[in-house]
């Protein structure tokens, strides 16, 4: 299967759904889960510095025999290596554990208040040396990347934030849009706490698509890039059969009403 992208404001191409690598502790369960969504089609790989993976993602490309320049690799900077010296030092950390001389994207975690500015001109150095070939953020709202505007070179490629059709942030995905920054969407599935909506679940059954295939499909039909995790082979392929069929206006209006403001992480809204 190939995968559909989307070109980032840097002229970059990612896939429009990846693997998040969240909570995957084990290397064992780790290169399954990484070899069943490659053989599914899978090319985009979410990881993390607080995911305390990286160094799986060297071990699977290995152990698989996979070729670095087919796949998309992206990872953060945690909230304990902010700052100027730290980003750098803990980037190079990232890379060493990944084993490759380049991240495809590194994104900033949390719009930590005091430390972000110098982080993000840390990240903007690394890209320039082609460390990452591109870079973004992660958690930011709109007055984070109003801030942002103001020492910032370089426009983050990408936003990534929670976002599910019950927490669908439709001025945040505007805002993006409008600055060209591509959105994407973590915890697209909100980790499972709303899998009885009576409108998702009779939408699914009009389409014979499953109610995480709804869910999934709404956010892509929104231009969004989405990262589902799972480490179940056969969920894994479920959430990547996304592209044999469309959700008409109708449904999609249905769908655009659902959103509730559930957050199932952190909220970053009442960061100054």
């Amino acid at each position: 299967m190939i995968i559909p992208t989307k070109t980032l404001n840097n002229g970059l191409r990612i896939p429009v759904i990846g693997l998040g690598l969240w909570q995957i502790k084990d290397q064992d369960t780790f290169i399954k889960a990484f070899e069943a969504a490659y053989k599914a089609g899978y090319r985009l790989f979410d990881s993390a510095q607080f995911y305390k993976n990286e160094q799986f993602i060297k071990e699977a490309i290995k152990t698989l025999n996979l070729k670095r320049e087919d796949l998309f690799i992206t990872s953060k900077i945690a909230v304990n290596n902010f700052g100027y010296k730290k980003v750098k030092k803990s980037f190079d950390q990232s890379l060493d554990k990944i084993g490759s001389p380049y991240v495809d994207i590194m994104l900033l975690h949390f719009p930590v208040s005091i430390l972000r500015k110098k982080s993000w001109i840390a990240l903007e150095e690394y890209y320039a040396l082609k460390k990452a070939r591109a870079i973004g953020v992660s958690n930011y709202t709109i007055r984070h990347l109003e801030d942002l505007k103001r020492y910032s070179n370089i426009t983050p490629a990408i936003n990534q934030v929670e976002l599910h059709v019950f927490l669908q942030q439709p001025d945040l995905i505007k805002y993006c849009d409008d600055n060209n920054i591509t959105v994407e969407a973590y915890s697209p599935l909100a980790h499972g706490l709303a899998m009885d909506n009576e409108e998702i679940l009779k939408i699914s059954k009009n389409y014979n698509k499953s109610y995480t295939q709804i869910m999934l499909k709404f956010l892509l039909q929104l231009g969004l890039i989405i990262i589902p995790k799972s480490v179940n082979e056969s969920r894994i392929q479920e959430n990547i059969s996304l592209f044999d069929f469309e959700i008409d206006s109708r449904d999609m209006n249905h769908l655009r009403k659902l959103n509730k403001d559930l957050r199932t992480c952190w909220n970053p809204t009442m960061v100054p």
